[in-house]
């Protein structure tokens, strides 16, 4: 279950927000097989001033208002897999929100399932080994 924390300028609109969510998502399901109802993403607003950035760092111009993604996740994707994920992410942001290539920041932290409870205050490990009953 990967966990996205998506910033975003203040400024963006509901519906670009709601864009950007789908394309990060979309792109989650196709690049790593992840199931379609594993919609976990956290959006937030930065206001200029709060994020301070290059605007030319590895020869990318950038806007004023650049799209940060932090995924975070199980470990065992391949490169390949990461490389398709990211691509795909700019791709569809580009397409779907209207966002700039060059305006998508993408970091990916890894773990593994006993750093999970995703509900209940369940154990993930318990239901990854799906060993008995989870009380």
């Amino acid at each position: 279950m990967p966990f996205i924390r998506t910033c975003v300028h203040h400024s963006t609109s509901d519906d670009q927000r709601a864009d950007i969510v789908k394309g990060i998502h979309q792109a989650l399901v196709e690049a790593i097989g992840m199931p379609e109802d594993e919609l976990f993403n956290m959006v937030t607003g930065y206001q200029t001033g709060e994020f301070f950035f290059s605007k030319t760092f590895n020869g990318y111009a950038r806007s004023d208002c650049p799209v940060v993604i932090e995924i975070t996740m199980r470990r065992g994707r391949s490169d390949a897999m990461k490389r398709e994920l990211y691509r795909l992410i700019a791709q569809k942001l580009h397409d779907e929100a209207q966002v700039d290539q060059s305006d998508v920041f993408i970091f990916v932290h890894e773990n593994d399932y006993s750093d999970w409870s995703v509900g209940g205050g369940r154990f993930a490990m318990a239901i990854a080994q799906q060993v008995g009953p989870m009380n």
